[in-house]
């Protein structure tokens, strides 16, 4: 046990939660629950790549506080559905509305998840910090079995910002009675986990599980969950 540390916070998804596993098996649900072949759609990659680029687009707008959740819900396949000429605003909500009900029961974790939670979860309070959709998080911690492993679950919505904002982070201390000196935050995307977490004094541990990034201002870096078995 680290003994500075009483306090973890986990980034959801791209962390712990394989988030383009399981979007990709909840798009190719809504591919034929919508018979999109039937309409002109007939090559699901190349579908599933024009949504990736809308979505890209439209979260980093959500991000900044430029668009709307529930805009964004249904704007993404909206989007994506005219770049195959189909200007059907209905279609795009039932669409969206199924993504949101099906993504999140999709369960694809990355490797060690739980072996790493069940070695930390007596060690530490454990948190989770995230700018995912409040009702589709809870669905994912639950239905993953992640939920008996973490205390509390700090979304954006909740906070009222979204990481990198120091305020979720504040915010995130405050809710869980943690000192930022005794707290590691434990994310993939590097910019808004890391730096986030840096800003506001908390060490951080950047999770890189394909070794790419050369980005290595930060208090640890990981490729492997199994690691941080290893530092903690």
């Amino acid at each position: 046990m680290h003994q500075k540390y009483k306090h973890l916070f986990f980034d959801l998804d791209r962390t712990l939660w394989d988030f383009e596993k399981s979007a990709i098996e909840a798009f190719q649900d809504i591919f034929e629950k919508y018979n999109l072949a039937q309409k002109g759609i007939d090559d699901f990659i190349a579908f599933h790549k024009k949504y990736t680029d809308h979505n890209h687009r439209l979260w980093d707008l959500y991000r900044e506080e430029m668009l709307e959740k529930d805009v964004l819900r249904w704007k993404r396949f909206y989007l994506t559905l005219l770049d195959y000429g189909i200007d059907n605003r209905e279609l795009a909500d039932a669409m969206g509305t199924a993504y949101l009900e099906i993504s999140p029961r999709k369960v694809n974790l990355f490797p060690h998840v739980m072996e790493t939670l069940e070695y930390l979860a007596p060690k530490y309070h454990l948190h989770l910090i995230t700018n995912g959709f409040q009702e589709v998080q809870e669905i994912k911690i639950k239905t993953s079995g992640m939920d008996q492993y973490f205390e509390k679950l700090i979304t954006s919505e909740e906070a009222g910002v979204k990481k990198p904002d120091p305020r979720i982070f504040y915010y995130a201390l405050d809710k869980t009675g943690a000192l930022a000196d005794e707290s590691l935050m434990i994310g993939d995307d590097y910019p808004v986990d890391i730096e986030g977490a840096r800003k506001v004094g908390i060490d951080q541990a950047f999770f890189d599980p394909d070794a790419v990034s050369k980005e290595n201002n930060c208090t640890y870096k990981i490729s492997s969950l199994l690691e941080l078995c290893e530092i903690l």
